[in-house]
């Protein structure tokens, strides 16, 4: 058993205009997508997180170029993600990119990455 506090981080797009309901399920994809990433490279922490509560905050960032930039900033952190990205059937245009997934992970490790964001309100 792995040992500390793990969480997952969800960032989403400040600046897309789309109804709650998708993105609800953009999150959603992206948590479970992340998630199942860390059950097959980090069992241990992927089973410490589960049995801790699965804890998950959902967080904001100004638009895609910032975006992409914590994307290479938790690349070079090591931490497991997923970039999202819209299929083009409802709201967006195919391909749009609308949530950046990290972990689960340490909280401390994701914390340095994306500690300076707001919560989604």
């Amino acid at each position: 058993m792995v040992r500390g506090n793990f969480k997952q981080v969800i960032v989403v797009r400040g600046d897309l205009e789309v109804s709650i309901g998708k993105l609800a399920a953009h999150v959603a994809h992206g948590s479970m997508t992340s998630a199942v990433k860390v059950m097959k490279k980090k069992k241990s922490i992927f089973d410490s997180w589960t049995r801790m509560g699965q804890k998950k905050v959902v967080l904001k960032c100004k638009d895609l170029r910032h975006l992409k930039k914590l994307a290479e900033a938790v690349k070079k952190s090591r931490l497991t993600y997923e970039i999202i990205k819209d299929m083009g059937l409802t709201e967006l245009r195919p391909g749009t990119v609308t949530v950046l997934a990290i972990g689960p992970d340490e909280e401390d490790k994701i914390d340095k990455v994306t500690g300076e964001l707001p919560l989604l309100r």
